[in-house]
């Protein structure tokens, strides 16, 4: 037996990390999940009414033709509230079968509260949850575990670790705790990657899955078939977590940056860099971008050229990544809105777009016409905006959306400040954008055409 407790209920984990599990426990493996519920709010109704099964629906597009896969999960054995069952949450740190924990408690989860109390629970952060827990399993005389947070920051596990050893000292916990906690448990960076959509919105498809899993289901879970799930190979941890492709495609590995570069340059950064034009061009989601010729060859001339090239040495494996996105990308079933990807374009641009930029610019001394198109779409989509009571609004040719992103880069724009000020401002972009040649000229010429109605694609 191979327990697995984890910090999280939502779609993410059931549909990545649980149907993962699952199918191991279908290959004659034996493992077996706890859920905690890390958070006050909400409840564990449906788990109980349900007894803690459920379906994963994978939906997908794949050689011409939709693709609806089934995966009833049954590896879930209790689901517990701590918040209400503080003692059984405790029992479980002193199981001896326990090998892993998981989390997904959100990018703001793992984080370290100094006014948090040893004494306290249901206000005090994650970390603060889990060093308590961890303590519970020391003072049992317990073997360690490993931990492996999927949450979506860089270098997730280190964090938390970091977080861990913040209240151990806070707490004036026992140094023999300290070294059980520094050679005993393994903190195993992850990178995770899976479209989970959750449960269905709308009464049609709604209808037509329960019809497809034979049953109501209140935890029904819908993703793409594509998984990832890149964990840093620490220990023995092999013996717990598989390798190869067990519903996700699980990798051990050393190095978990590469993935972690591979998949915020390609994936992300693809979207961020198609997602101003496509909405400026009347696209409404990803899907509709990859139907329409110009975007779609958007898409595929940035990858190829000024993104691909520069993720690693292995160029054949990061095309080969990147070929595989192209098909998500085509996915009808998700449904992606390009309102929800332009949440924060332009950090994200700087994030995802700006190291590629730099690497083309550094190798060839010329800016990226591909990425350069991007940023000026962007810069385009901004200087649309008005203030519309508290809203930022954009008026389209189809439709008006709001904006979201942060308030000083909203205002610049509807005071219709000039670009060349906002492209040199070192607070917006970590550096003067304006210092790498023709780029100022080429976006300010861009944008004056994109203004005027013209396609630069």
């Amino acid at each position: 037996m191979i327990k697995v407790l984890q910090y999280g209920e939502g779609n993410f984990l059931r549909a990545f990390a649980d149907a993962y599990f699952n199918t191991l426990n279908e290959e004659g493996g034996n493992y077996e999940v706890t859920i905690i519920k890390p958070a006050p709010f909400g409840n564990l109704a449906k788990f109980k009414e349900q007894n803690n099964g459920y379906n994963v629906v994978l939906r997908g597009f794949e050689n011409g033709k939709t693709i609806e896969s089934v995966y009833p999960i049954s590896c879930i054995k209790r689901a517990i509230d701590p918040f209400i069952d503080y003692n059984g949450y405790i029992s479980t740190a002193k199981e001896d079968d326990l090998k892993i924990i998981i989390s997904n408690t959100t990018e703001a989860g793992i984080c370290y509260n100094e006014n948090d109390s040893f004494d306290g629970f249901e206000n005090v952060t994650f970390p603060a949850k889990l060093t308590k827990f961890l303590y519970e399993r020391f003072l049992a005389n317990k073997s360690g575990v490993y931990l492996l947070p999927v949450e979506l920051i860089d270098n997730n596990a280190d964090n938390l670790k970091l977080c861990v050893d913040k209240y151990i000292t806070l707490w004036n916990l026992p140094t023999e705790f300290k070294i059980w906690n520094d050679t005993q448990n393994y903190y195993c960076n992850t990178l995770v990657d899976r479209i989970v959509s959750g449960f269905p919105r709308d009464e049609q498809t709604k209808s037509h899955l329960f019809q497809l899993v034979k049953r109501e289901d209140q935890l029904l879970t819908i993703g793409e078939p594509f998984g990832l799930w890149a964990v840093e190979n620490k220990g023995e941890i092999s013996k717990y977590i598989k390798e190869g492709v067990h519903n996700v495609e699980v990798v051990l590995t050393d190095d978990i940056a590469y993935y972690k570069k591979r998949k915020v340059r390609v994936l992300n950064g693809s979207h961020t860099n198609l997602v101003p034009a496509g909405l400026m061009l009347g696209a409404i989601t990803v899907y509709d971008c990859m139907k329409d010729e110009r975007l779609s060859a958007f898409v595929s001339n940035t990858l190829k050229e000024e993104i691909i090239p520069f993720v690693s040495n292995d160029v054949l494996a990061t095309t080969k990544f990147a070929e595989s996105v192209s098909q998500r990308f085509l996915n009808p079933f998700l449904n992606h809105q390009l309102t929800s990807i332009a949440l924060n374009s332009v950090s994200k641009w700087k994030a995802r777009n700006l190291p590629s930029f730099k690497d083309y610019y550094n190798r060839y001394g010329k800016i990226p016409t591909n990425l350069t198109v991007g940023l000026s779409y962007l810069i385009a989509l901004y200087k649309g905006v008005k203030l519309n009571g508290d809203k930022y609004e954009v008026e389209l040719k189809n439709r008006t959306i709001e904006l979201s992103d942060d308030k000083k880069y909203l205002d610049y724009f509807a005071n219709n400040q000039p670009i060349g000020e906002f492209l040199s401002n070192i607070d917006v972009w970590g550096e003067d954008l304006t210092a790498y040649d023709g780029l100022l000229n080429a976006v300010e010429e861009n944008v004056k055409k994109i203004e005027k109605g013209v396609c630069l694609l």
